[in-house]
């Protein structure tokens, strides 16, 4: 039976669930969590990606040294910093991937380093599989991963983000999620900068493992992949999680995007609102939205009822069982009530529609008159 490890671009898919880093979600979740990156983290990125962008090339040059290595160490560990504000990196061990970057980047670590660099310059690739250079060639793959990390975070959102947009203006039912992919990507699919159905496409080995899930006692089949870029673990978390019937939406209130899980026209995502003095959710606020556009539409109860004693009240009045006195304060007893009825649920729930009864506005009104 094989354990879920510790490797940031390995998924492990079972039925609609997807496990990352030892933590279960909706599939979809994390191609879904990747569209709300912050602009201004992946700026932030670029500076300690550049350095060692600077410092692949020369590994790639055969220039290395430890030397070469050492400004890596301090651009690895932003890198790390910063992902606790990238989504979908939040919920990551990060006692873990501290304390593995600072072993790699030992004396020892960077020096082997060194040596497979120099062993792999004689001896090709090959060299990779030698065990006796496990953690030079896992220092190596490291900054190459966060070297790409900013710019395939960019690359995805450019490519996804209007097929996202079309997703989240089809119906939610997995016939429109079909339509919308086959509109968005070519039948013909081909590497392409300038033909978006490269993204179609992921760079992929596929494992199928008995692991114990997240949360499961017993060990399950999984479908186990491991990726070379993180576009291409987005991408296709994204697309599996379309074959469930799991799509992107964008919240209305904050604009980030959440995963739907079924065909309900959810709304509103569960995020706390930005800017909301009272803590509420985007949820919260959508659901009193959509309250008061309800009671705001004529057919609403508390209105109806109100609309219906007016009419009453007019009919009175024309048949001379009411005089016009009278008529001007039960409309305006009957005003009053269907607006506290609208701000209070209990009182709309409780004793409104006995009070707006044409015999107790009556009552009232010329209760109010004497």
């Amino acid at each position: 039976m094989d354990a879920v490890e510790h490797n940031l671009l390995t998924l492990d898919f079972w039925q609609d669930q997807v496990t990352y880093e030892g933590r279960t979600f909706p599939t979809g979740t994390l191609g879904c969590a990747a569209l709300n990156t912050p602009e201004e983290i992946l700026a932030e990125m670029n500076q300690p990606a550049a350095v060692l962008n600077t410092v692949y090339n020369e590994v790639t040059l055969g220039q290395i040294s430890i030397e070469t290595l050492l400004p890596a160490r301090e651009a690895v560990m932003q890198m790390l910093a910063l992902l606790r504000n990238l989504p979908p990196f939040e919920g990551l061990d990060y006692d873990f991937y501290n304390s593995f970057a600072t072993k790699l980047f030992s004396d020892t670590a960077m020096q082997n380093a060194v040596d497979y660099a120099k062993a792999a310059s004689n001896g090709g690739s090959i060299v990779a599989m030698d065990e006796q250079y496990r953690s030079g060639v896992g220092l190596l793959k490291l900054l190459q991963l966060f070297a790409q990390l900013p710019a395939t975070m960019a690359i995805y959102r450019q490519s996804i983000l209007p097929f996202a947009e079309a997703l989240h203006k089809s119906n939610r039912t997995a016939d429109d999620y079909a339509a919308a992919f086959g509109a968005y990507f070519s039948s013909s699919l081909a590497f392409s900068a300038s033909d978006p159905s490269w993204a179609a496409l992921s760079n992929v080995s596929v494992q199928y493992v008995s692991a114990v899930m997240p949360e499961k006692e017993q060990p399950q089949l999984v479908k186990r992949m491991h990726y070379l870029t993180f576009v291409g673990m987005f991408r296709s978390d994204l697309f599996e999680g379309l074959c469930v019937g799991h799509a992107p939406r964008k919240c209305p209130i904050c604009g980030r995007w959440f995963l739907t899980i079924d065909a309900r026209h959810t709304k509103y995502c569960g995020g706390m609102a930005p800017g909301d003095e009272r803590g509420r959710t985007c949820r919260q606020i959508g659901a009193k939205l959509g309250r008061a556009k309800r009671e705001r539409a004529d057919d609403h109860p508390i209105k109806a009822i109100y609309n219906r004693r007016m009419n009453t009240i007019l009919q009175s009045t024309k048949r001379k069982k009411l005089d016009e006195n009278t008529a001007q304060i039960m409309k305006r007893l009957a005003k009053s009530k269907m607006e506290r009825a609208i701000s209070d649920v209990d009182y709309a729930n409780g004793s409104y529609k006995q009070e707006m009864e044409q015999s107790a506005l009556l009552a009232e009104a010329q209760k109010q008159m004497k």
